[in-house]
């Protein structure tokens, strides 16, 4: 039985997150941060058309990124490597989708608060014990890699009561993958109507945030946010385990709101507000909106 003395000499595997900070390492390429400066008119034209997804914008002569559509190709960093970079920080998800965007939006941390305030006292109920029901809307299966490795023996999600269940009856939390084939919208209505309340959406990737390389077209509805009432938005292609944890708990109202990021600090660097209109969330009042009907 060789996985004794393996076990003896490798010790506890299992990371105390989100008791203490694990990292992947500095070189981790876990997201894109964007360093404010003067920006190059041309070079930024160019690393706006180079990006696959239309997630870098160059409007009144300020560089954005949506970490909503980003799929960290890398290919901004090749092309203006001055400004744009790797961050090992994965925990970049957030209960607004326009906190995604980095530089900030010209968003208040009042309102940021009170969202997370809302979904703290409609999760209450679930205090330490969650079962996630995970879907997949048409994903490449990157996203179903890393949730899968949630389970294994380094990250180990049920010490923190943390449970996969195959019934969206006995499911707290719906945690959605892919692009949200239009094929799928009926059977996310039935899983949605099964689950108790109070239940809680995430949003997991840039896949299922906005539809990554794909986007909307016939067979895809660009993300589900357009189908119904996303929680909380994890970014990544895929994100990483840490970062679909930081989600989840995130979702659950476990993460203290002084927190920051993986790092040491904020996981989005602030600049200059992003003049942008906010993005709304559909179906206020129920969890399907109309289009998605």
């Amino acid at each position: 039985m060789p996985w004794i003395p393996r076990g003896l000499r490798n010790g506890i595997v299992t990371s105390r997150y989100p008791q203490s900070q694990d990292a992947y390492g500095e070189n981790f390429e876990a997201a894109m941060v964007i360093r404010p400066r003067q920006y190059d008119p041309t070079i930024a034209k160019k690393v706006v058309s180079a990006c696959p997804t239309n997630a870098i914008s160059f409007d009144d002569a300020i560089l954005s990124l949506d970490r909503g559509r980003c799929i960290l190709c890398g290919r901004c960093e090749e092309l203006y490597p001055e400004v744009f970079q790797f961050d090992p920080d994965y925990e970049t998800a957030s209960v607004d989708r326009g906190q995604l965007v980095v530089p900030y939006l010209e968003e208040t941390d009042s309102l940021i608060a009170r969202t997370r305030n809302e979904l703290a006292q409609r999760v209450k109920a679930l205090k330490r014990s969650v079962h996630i029901r995970h879907i997949d809307m048409g994903s490449d299966g990157a996203e179903e890699w890393e949730v899968a490795a949630l389970t294994n023996p380094v990250y180990d999600v049920q010490r923190l009561g943390i449970y996969f269940t195959a019934s969206p009856r006995h499911a707290d939390l719906l945690l959605v993958t892919g692009v949200g084939t239009v094929g799928m919208v009926a059977s996310l209505q039935k899983t949605l109507d099964s689950m108790p309340d109070p239940k809680v959406v995430v949003a997991a990737g840039v896949d299922a945030i906005s539809g990554g390389l794909i986007g909307r077209g016939y067979a895809s509805n660009g993300g589900i946010s357009e189908i119904v009432r996303v929680d909380v938005f994890v970014p990544g292609s895929p994100p990483t385990p840490f970062g679909l944890l930081y989600g989840i708990l995130l979702a659950t109202a476990r993460i203290p709101q002084s927190r920051t990021g993986s790092s040491g600090s904020n996981s989005l660097i602030t600049g200059t507000p992003l003049r942008q209109a906010d993005i709304g969330r559909p179906g206020a009042d129920g969890y399907l909106s109309e289009e998605g009907q």
